[in-house]
């Protein structure tokens, strides 16, 4: 249910928030003997992180639809990397986007493919990931929302993609199929040049159909393959989502999420402090509580701080 948590209590649509841009240089020669292309790629990872950090803090629906490209538009990406000598091993990843906005009305779905194979030439990844996400606005104030995820991983009863320390039993519980879908209302309490405040809640249904291993009749004596448990949950949330300028340079949020159902209770809460002192710095600190109620050690603290500076 912690993923269930992530996913539905999730802004409907994320919007980009200015962050200062960062001068992308050009590979230097021998950049790739010496290391240097692999140092460079994370910095571009890390640099991108902290943008996406400023992004989820923004929340342009606050005020409603904001301006916005109009009808059907999309994006793919694909990645392949095949290598041979002392690693003979391949990985693809194939990434896209449709999405379709006319006037109040929002939706995308999303498609994420994975595939691998190891050292030995057996699949090791192979993983179907669909999203969809959609938004109405009846008027500035009121509006619906709809989630949906698909996950399917072809390998989860697979030994190869098992570590080398692990055993048949770490097959247990790995989900083939994990499908979420989830509609509701929302509605903005405060609306104002300085302060915003929205609240929403949903009710969804999530899917699973796990691997069997442990179990006395897990496997089928006449195919020798595991057996699958499967299970459907209802499950109820609450959001809000609190936005505060201090000044042109200062805004407060708060993020707060709670998600019950049969399975546990889960509620996080995220305080953020952000700070744009000019086009070319910005700052964000936060403060994260997660509580789940069915976990030994039920409450997680993340401080996180994030810093981009470019000139």
């Amino acid at each position: 249910m912690k993923t269930l948590a992530y996913l539905a209590g999730a802004t409907v649509l994320a919007t980009a928030f200015a962050a200062p841009a960062f001068a992308q240089s050009e590979i230097a020669t021998g950049a790739n003997a010496t290391g240097i292309s692999q140092v460079n790629e994370r910095l571009n990872d890390v640099e991108e992180a902290v943008r996406d950090d400023f992004n989820r803090s923004a929340d342009a629906y606050r005020y409603g639809t904001p301006q916005q490209r109009q009808g059907v538009f999309g994006s793919v990406a694909l990645t392949y990397a095949g290598r041979t000598g002392n690693s003979d091993s391949q990985d693809f990843t194939l990434a896209g986007r449709l999405s379709h906005n006319q006037g109040p009305f929002s939706q995308s779905v999303g498609l994420l493919l994975e595939y691998g194979e190891n050292n030995s030439g057996d699949k090791d990844t192979e993983k179907t990931y669909v999203i969809y996400e959609g938004m109405y606005n009846f008027n500035d104030r009121f509006y619906a929302f709809a989630l949906g995820r698909l996950t399917t991983d072809a390998l989860a009863s697979d030994p190869v993609s098992l570590a080398g320390d692990q055993d048949f039993g770490a097959l247990d519980g790995r989900l083939k199929r994990d499908a979420y879908f989830g509609v509701g209302p929302g509605y903005r309490v405060i609306t104002n040049d300085t302060t915003a405040w929205r609240v929403q809640a949903a009710v969804g249904v999530r899917y699973t159909k796990a691997v069997d291993v442990l179990s006395v009749d897990a496997v089928d004596p006449k195919t020798g393959t595991f057996e699958y448990v499967s299970n459907t949950e209802v499950g109820y949330l609450l959001s809000s989502r609190f936005y505060h300028k201090i000044n042109d340079q200062f805004f407060i949020t708060n993020d707060t999420d709670y998600l019950t159902s049969d399975t546990n209770d889960t509620a996080t809460n995220e305080l953020g402090l952000n700070f744009k002192m000019t086009d070319a710095f910005a700052t964000r600190v936060s403060y994260k509580t997660e509580y789940v109620s069915d976990r030994a050690i039920r409450t997680d603290n993340t401080l996180g701080v994030s810093l981009v500076y470019g000139f």
